[in-house]
């Protein structure tokens, strides 16, 4: 495993057939969960549209960093906790 700013990532190359978006709309849903939050509410606090949010939960969106960022905000959570694998 590799370290990053005091955080671990886990093997996010060692499985070529890893879907990086399935993987990551994972890690949203369970911290979201994790907090009680909604996904409308994530998405008001994201400024996001809630399609756009359950979207990313399915791994259906390749999301741009300015988005891993909003939701990570939006969380209060770390962004390198969204890339735990």
């Amino acid at each position: 495993m590799s370290t990053i700013a005091g955080g671990t990532i886990g093997h996010i190359f060692s499985d070529c057939k890893m879907d990086i978006k399935v993987a990551y709309g994972e890690k949203v849903k369970a911290i979201r969960k994790n907090q009680n939050v909604s996904q409308e509410k994530l998405a008001e606090l994201a400024e996001l549209d809630r399609t756009y949010i359950s979207d990313i939960e399915n791994g259906k969106r390749n999301v741009s960093i300015e988005t891993v960022f909003k939701i990570a905000k939006a969380l209060n959570s770390p962004m390198i906790n969204f890339f735990e694998f």
